[in-house]
């Protein structure tokens, strides 16, 4: 049971909250670019690669589109002491793949091997993998799958959309079996990972056994729920504390807007959540978000008692 890798959210303070309340297999970094981890944006890459010795085992993501700069990059991740470095190969995201990167390499097989030979080249004692979707306009699992599948990488997430579809339709689970077909028949060793509109831990362990997967990955339901993991129900009051214990944990004054996004994932579901919510988006720093959930703690005290 693995967390996917989400731009912008499972950041170090993201993983942390995981680790203290449902720790799953597998981490995942935030991707970085292969280029910008040997550029003037080479500290922020670092940062994003940050990660605490409990995380382990842990896998650096990357993304680019020059594999010269994958190779480099492997050998560098490799020196961090990950336990393993993902090739994204699917995210839709327009400024990504204009840069020949992420989902664009579906297009490119070619381009999308050389990455792979020489992200493992670089990479000489952790395992390769490669995370992508099933096409890029329509299902392209024979002409795309397959040669990623020959170059004997240790693992591959599939995503079970195409770039096309993005979120807008249901993951197509039952594509899987072909997949492990395909991965029986040309990289018997390869892990398949499956990945896509998991909303428990319960369904994650029935996809698996019923599409004889080797793991699944989970996005967007740990988004305000770090106790995915563990299968808990947490409280309502244990929810807003966690809000508070996430702001303290990002620590980043200067980018505290990203904290943001947690807050719509963490307050729902309860009276008084959508008021909460508005409020929550008006914080400007650790002070007014613990301020506001303490007073809102004490009113629910308050109704209860």
């Amino acid at each position: 049971m693995i967390m996917a890798p989400m731009s912008g959210v499972t950041d170090d303070a993201f993983r942390l909250m995981l680790l203290k309340y449902g720790k799953p297999d597998v981490f995942w970094t935030e991707f970085v670019s292969v280029e910008g981890l040997f550029s003037r944006g080479r500290e922020i890459c670092l940062k994003t690669l940050k990660f605490s010795p409990a995380e382990h085992p842990i896998v650096a993501q990357i993304f680019g589109s020059d594999p010269s700069y994958f190779k480099k990059a492997a050998e560098e991740i490799e020196k961090l002491g990950f336990d393993g470095i993902d090739i994204n190969m699917g995210c839709p995201d327009k400024a990504i793949e204009q840069k020949g990167a992420g989902a664009a390499l579906i297009k490119d097989v070619d381009l999308a091997k050389q990455i792979i030979r020489a992200t493992k080249e670089g990479a000489k004692k952790i395992p390769v993998s490669v995370k992508t979707r099933l096409g890029y306009d329509e299902n392209q699992i024979a002409e795309w799958i397959t040669p990623i599948l020959q170059e004997n990488i240790t693992a591959l997430t599939i995503h079970f959309r195409t770039r096309k579809e993005m979120y807008r339709f249901p993951a197509q689970w039952n594509l899987a079996k072909e997949i492990v077909r395909l991965r029986d028949l040309y990289s018997p060793e390869t892990l398949i990972i499956g990945n896509g509109d998991v909303k428990s831990l319960t369904q994650a362990h029935e996809l698996a056994k019923e599409n004889k997967i080797d793991g699944i990955m989970i996005g967007r339901a740990t988004l305000g729920n770090p106790w995915f993991f563990s299968d808990k129900l947490p409280t309502i009051q244990e929810r807003l504390k966690a809000i508070v214990e996430h702001v303290e944990l990002f620590n980043d004054p200067r980018q505290f807007n990203v904290m943001k996004k947690h807050f719509h994932a963490y307050a729902k579901g309860f009276n008084g959540a959508k008021e909460l919510r508005d409020r929550l988006m008006e914080t400007k720093n650790y002070l007014d978000v613990k301020k506001l959930i303490e007073e809102f703690l004490l009113r629910l005290d308050k109704k209860r008692g």
